[in-house]
């Protein structure tokens, strides 16, 4: 087959990357549609196909394996627009989900509402059963009471069920058995049972997790059938394969079975790219990666060549939002994208997000309605993006709707037109430093050691002042940066992840129970590897987690354990010294001597599919370094300045550019400051300097 496909489909714009046998990368774009997602996806298609004579029929037919990415079940858990769905819980732990840790960010703002847990307690029963800690059963489950709870569950229009017991990782009997009754009285109503989807020690994550996934189901199910249904209409026979939270990729009825793993799978697959591209141009590999698109920007972090994760990952605010509790890709997101709106506040003050535009109506200087200013309409009138030239010039911008929308803001805050975009695009920068300082200051990490990789669309409007601000001197800005996600989906894996809880101390340490966990952990992942191999996989890798702290911390850390079995004393020692060297290394101490308890066991099965070379700019095409015109671009430090622009199609490699000046690429723009440069590397990426 001739090409591999990776498609990622945002709030704003749907992004398709095709690699070609010789590993170029050809990126094509289009507005995302949310009523029919096959629509963006097959007119991106086309596009990355025209650029090099093939229609999308030809491009499908030459496919074998496809890469899907959606933001389908993040906006739907964002916008509480999931499947209704009814949480049953063990007699007397109703509310769970309404506690959560039991923390908020500001305890002494009295005014602070308390947030709504993810299912609401109108829709939370209480089963009477009870399983304690070690397994054994306190109190029978009542299959009569459990019963008439779920026949009631029928009036109430109740779309999906998740199920959550105490201590039902230690013995999942009773949750089995309600799965067994919820077939036999509302059979084809989906449900998720806890111990499966996410066995772990601490109540809420698990619950959380569970919650989630059930509401899921009935909505990712129905966009998954129709999305392969119109692939195969559309005459794709290949493999589809779907981006996933763990920063791999599954098969798509795997998937289907747990759609929680599709949420923030999009921005999870950025990191891949990002140290691909750091590792080819020879830029180490401590690497913070943002990507800016039409409705957010995320942050992530590689230290040492290994993606960060955590257990803790917030939608809709840290604390008071839904937690996630799986295992995923540490990304740290706020709503300052190119889409994101601009407002003043009842204090007077110009503020952004996190609404967005969306892609309908999107900014005002789309011509499809837009009223509101948003940082794409600033950077029109900063003279950063030419109205002629946006998509490569196949969108058309309004420049008179965004100078329109802008005024009325500028009028609001009496300042001028371009002193107030300028404003707009500070603000979304101060966010976005923001995001970035969570994630490496707050965990011991300095920026100004790490190098920057920016994509996504927006990038390069205000990548350089963002990383100047952070004590980055370097930042490397991929060609195909656009779509960083979509291309990360290139240099991915099929990850299968499960996990286990299994307490022991260091100090008396439980082999026989660990050795459990492990066993039961291989035994998975075995399984996991010979359903692979029946699909033609050949390449395996085995890691193993856990999750510990120092005794009497409260929360877990996770690393990657240097051995594959923990069998005797000196085994231990090796699981202290590790410990002990990751905690230093993210948080700059550690306790010498310190008792250590592993709380939570992870076992990865990484099956490594076929990565596209890495291509070397082509030195042999027609190239030109002068600028295609000029215009006039405003920047805060230096008012109007005649800016030149350069088309990135024409750069030669080793080309260095000073600015002011302005690098268009068909899916983004590069915006050089005065002071600041960019050099074309040999791949033909963007090497800018602070």
């Amino acid at each position: 087959m001739k090409y591999k496909i990776s498609v990622d489909t945002g709030g704003t714009f749907t992004d398709v990357v095709i690699a070609k046998e010789e590993g170029s990368l050809v990126v094509g774009k289009a507005l995302t549609t949310p009523d029919n997602v096959f629509s963006g996806f097959s007119e991106a298609l086309e596009n990355a196909a025209s650029s090099f004579n093939a229609s999308m029929q030809d491009v499908l037919l030459e496919t074998s394996v496809l890469i899907y990415g959606t933001t389908r079940s993040t906006n739907a858990i964002v916008t509480s627009s999931a499947a209704k769905t009814a949480l049953l819980v063990t007699d007397g732990f109703p509310d769970t989900l309404t506690y959560r840790h039991g923390g908020k960010r500001d305890p002494l703002n009295l005014k602070m509402e308390f947030p709504q847990p993810y299912i609401p307690r109108r829709l939370t029963e209480e089963i009477i059963e009870r399983i304690n800690s070690e397994g054994g059963v306190e109190t029978p489950l009542d299959k009569d009471q459990a019963s008439k709870i779920i026949k009631s569950l029928s009036s109430k229009d109740i779309e999906a069920i998740a199920v959550s017991f105490l201590w039902s990782i230690m013995n999942p009997s009773h949750e089995l058995q309600m799965a067994e009754l919820i077939e036999k009285i509302l059979p084809g109503i989906p449900y998720t049972l806890s111990h499966q989807i996410n066995p772990i020690i601490r109540e809420f994550p698990r619950t959380s997790s569970t919650a989630i996934d059930a509401s899921l189901k009935p909505l990712m199910q129905k966009h998954f059938i129709e999305l392969e249904s119109e692939l195969r209409a559309a005459g794709y026979e290949g493999e589809i394969l779907v981006s996933t939270s763990s920063g791999g990729i599954k098969h798509v009825s795997d998937v289907i079975e747990k759609p929680i793993f599709t949420v923030k799978s999009g921005p999870a697959m950025a990191p891949l790219a990002g140290i691909a591209y750091a590792e080819a141009e020879n830029l180490g590999n401590d690497v913070i990666i943002v990507d800016t698109g039409g409705t957010t920007f995320d942050v992530s972090l590689i230290r040492s060549g290994e993606i960060k994760y955590t257990r803790d990952t917030w939608l809709n605010g840290e604390w008071i939002g839904h937690n996630l509790g799986l295992s995923s890709v540490d990304i740290r997101s706020v709503g300052a994208g190119g889409g994101s709106i601009a407002w003043i506040d009842s204090g007077g003050l110009l503020r952004v997000g996190p609404d967005s535009a969306g892609a309908d109506p999107g900014p005002a200087c789309y011509g499809k309605g837009g009223t509101k200013p948003t940082v794409t309409d600033a950077s029109v009138v900063l003279g950063y993006i030419d109205p002629d030239h946006f998509l490569g010039g196949r969108m058309s911008l309004d420049t008179q709707a965004a100078k329109s929308v802008i005024n009325d803001a500028a009028t609001q805050l009496n300042m001028g037109l371009e002193e107030t975009a300028a404003g707009i695009l500070e603000i979304a920068g101060e966010q976005m430093i923001k995001a970035i300082q969570e994630i490496t200051i707050q965990d011991g990490v300095n920026p100004a050691e790490s190098i920057l990789v920016a994509g996504g669309g927006a990038a390069g409007l205000n990548i350089l002042p963002i990383a100047n601000s952070l004590g980055c001197s370097k930042i490397l800005l991929p060609k195909t940066a656009g779509a960083l996600s979509a291309c990360g989906g290139h240099y991915s894996d099929i990850v299968s992840e499960y996990s286990a809880s299994r307490y022991s101390a260091t100090d008396n340490f439980d082999f026989q129970g660990v050795a459990e966990i492990f066993d039961e952990l291989n035994s998975k992942l075995d399984a996991e590897q010979t359903s692979l191999k029946k699909r033609g996989v050949s390449k395996f890798t085995k890691e193993f987690f856990v999750e510990a702290r120092y005794l009497n911390q409260q929360w877990e850390m996770e690393f990657k354990l240097p051995l594959s079995e923990i069998k005797n004393s000196q085994d231990v020692e090796s699981v202290i010294e590790e410990f002990h060297n990751v905690h230093f290394r993210r948080y700059a101490v550690k306790e010498e001597g310190g008792i250590i308890e592993c709380i939570n066991w992870k076992g990865r099965l990484i099956a490594e599919m076929d990565k596209p070379p890495h291509v070397r700019g082509d030195e042999d095409r027609e190239s030109d370094s002068a600028p295609d015109r000029e215009v006039s671009a405003f920047f805060s430090s230096h008012g109007k300045c005649k800016t030149p622009v350069y088309l990135g199609s024409k750069l030669p490699i080793g080309t260095e550019i000073s600015g002011p000046a302005i690098i268009e690429e068909p899916t983004t723009t590069v915006v050089i400051y005065p002071d600041t440069s960019a050099h074309v590397t040999t791949s033909g990426h963007y090497l800018l300097t602070s």
